[in-house]
């Protein structure tokens, strides 16, 4: 049953996630992207992000969990901006999705992926779509989003500070 994030039941499990999900986009990239990656997931870092994500719900639900069935901790999250930013990218977007590695293939991700779109359909938005980045090195996520009927919007580009 995919719920809501409560911070003084889920924090410290959200942050065991949030370094699965970020290892995870590291190791998408060769030896100096799993660095940086990891080298960002100090206890300040965590600190931050956990106090941003407590902004972020403050006054809406747009981050959901799925509850372990069997150890009580959480086997995957979904973080969605919250609506006041919908004008960022003129849309709901679609911030994070993270299920565990041994939960994976299990229709968990798809659970995830349909709260996401009825919790975005609920918003007041510029344009009604739901957007989100994901790695093209991320062959895995690709085949998911495409599977679920998102299609190339633009490309984002980067460049370092």
């Amino acid at each position: 049953m995919i719920r809501p994030y409560d911070r003084a039941t889920d924090a410290d499990e959200l942050w065991t996630l949030k370094r699965g999900f970020e290892t995870g986009l590291g190791e998408k990239g060769g030896d100096a992207k799993a660095d940086a990656y990891a080298g960002k997931l100090t206890d300040g870092y965590r600190d931050q992000w956990l106090a941003w994500v407590d902004r972020c719900v403050a006054d809406e639900d747009c981050l959901f969990v799925a509850p372990s069935e069997d150890d009580g901790g959480l086997d995957g999250y979904l973080f969605l901006l919250p609506e006041r930013l919908a004008f960022v990218w003129d849309a709901a977007v679609l911030n994070e999705v993270y299920v565990r590695p041994e939960r994976r293939g299990t229709g968990l991700a798809d659970e995830l992926m349909a709260r996401a779109v009825d919790h975005a359909r609920t918003q007041e938005l510029p344009l009604d779509r739901l957007v989100l980045d994901v790695d093209r090195e991320n062959e895995r996520a690709q085949a998911f989003y495409e599977r679920h009927g998102f299609t190339h919007w633009g490309e984002m580009v980067a460049k370092g500070l």
